[in-house]
């Protein structure tokens, strides 16, 4: 039985998060701001409905807080329609496919071990179940093959086409994947599926001028509000069509969806408002470059990663490959030490998911905390040389020495600050 409080707990998370050094790609530290408003008094209010229809009486204020976030978020990322409301990425994504196409409709989304999201088409996923999925993947260097994507459209014609990762870590060339559709609509008399981009992972580079943007190529977008765009967990959906945005509010609510979470909503209008400064932009760029950074230090030793490299905020390191032991027990031993990242399969993985043969590397959250070049280069030697302790069975004897080094790292750069 657990005797701490919930007051305690969390204070050990705190501390968990203070005194690790964060790789998750998928996780980041919000400012002040944002974590104000997320345990805010707008907590108290329901609010169903959109701005100016809802459902409860006493929203003057609640509107004008969703219709402010909608306005920033489409004047980050230039577009002209968003809907602030899906609870996560995943509810982004659901209202999406039951918005615009039907059940059973075909769909082309990235392989799950081609680096894609369970949400793309996964068989465990609501989308492998209610929906025809045709994975496409990745070629032998590790990058999106667009030849067998193209291929794949003319042979199953999907209603809709998904583009976007949760682990891949070069450009996405939304460009190219419009040419591709549009060639195939003109052989079909102009039929042609909806192109949707999860940008998700890469959304904060994007607003930040890092990382090439899906508008105006795609049809519709979903994002979460985390990971690199620094704000609170949530969804988000934009587009700039009105005949879609008005699918898409129908397909949140009343479709799959209750009572908007107000308190997460102004949290993601302040990170909005946050992501079109300078300072952020600065950071963005600065995320990109200590992924190649930190991804160069282990290519420079002889470890595998896939695609060879990466372009944005993460990599996946074939540990297996590299070192001969499971995405798992790298999670697991790098976790003692306080390293926290998270296993990750490869293309064509032999050992299965709860074990995996990589592990997933993120620079978003210790980039806000300060970190460079340097530093990421400094913290690859440590992990490289622990990970080989490891695997010669030798870390219960060196763990302490190695905690110790990433303290130390963590503190020196706290001190430059």
């Amino acid at each position: 039985m657990i005797k701490e409080s919930y007051e305690e707990i969390i204070e050990l998370e705190r501390q968990r998060q203070e005194h690790n050094v964060e790789l998750i790609a998928s996780e980041n530290f919000p400012s002040q701001r944002v974590l104000n408003a997320c345990g805010s008094i707008l907590t108290n209010k329901y609010a169903e409905g959109y701005s100016g229809k809802r459902y409860y009486g006493g929203c003057k204020y609640i509107d004008m807080i969703e219709t402010k976030a909608i306005e920033d978020v489409c004047k980050l990322f230039n577009c002209n329609f968003a809907n602030v409301q899906p609870h996560c990425g995943s509810s982004a994504n659901q209202a999406v496919y039951r918005a615009l196409i039907n059940t059973g409709d075909t769909v082309m989304g990235m392989d799950l071990g081609a680096g894609g999201h369970l949400t793309h088409g996964h068989k465990m996923s609501f989308s492998g179940q209610d929906y025809n999925i045709i994975p496409y993947g990745i070629d032998e260097n590790g990058i999106i093959d667009y030849e067998e994507f193209e291929k794949l459209m003319y042979e199953h014609n999907p209603k809709m086409v998904i583009v976007g990762a949760s682990s891949y870590s070069r450009t996405i060339d939304y460009k190219r994947f419009r040419d591709i559709i549009e060639k195939y609509a003109e052989s079909h008399d102009g039929e042609r599926p909806y192109y949707m981009v999860d940008m998700a992972h890469v959304a904060g580079l994007i607003a930040g001028g890092a990382h090439p943007s899906p508008f105006p190529y795609a049809d519709v977008v979903t994002s979460t509000t985390h990971k690199t765009l620094r704000g609170p967990r949530g969804g988000l959906i934009l587009t700039n069509s009105e005949e879609i945005i008005k699918k898409i509010n129908r397909a949140v609510f009343p479709g799959i969806q209750g009572g908007p979470l107000e308190h997460i909503i102004a949290a993601k209008g302040i990170c909005f408002e946050e992501d079109a400064t300078e300072e952020f932009k600065v950071y963005a760029h600065q995320v990109v470059k200590n992924a190649k950074a930190f991804a160069e230090s282990f290519l420079k030793e002889g470890w595998k990663i896939i695609s060879g490299g990466t372009d944005n905020h993460m990599f996946v390191l074939d540990v297996y490959d590299s070192i001969g032991i499971t995405g798992k027990e790298a999670e697991e031993e790098l976790d003692r030490i306080h390293i926290t990242l998270n296993k990750n399969q490869i293309p064509n993985d032999q050992l299965p998911p709860l074990k995996s043969s990589g592990v997933r590397i993120g620079t978003p959250a210790m980039t806000t905390k300060g970190w460079k070049e340097a530093d990421f280069e400094k913290l690859a030697r440590i992990i490289m040389d622990y990970l080989k302790i490891c695997k010669d069975g030798k870390q219960e004897e060196n763990r302490e020495e190695y905690v110790e080094k990433v303290v130390r790292l963590i503190e020196s750069v706290k001190a430059e600050q």
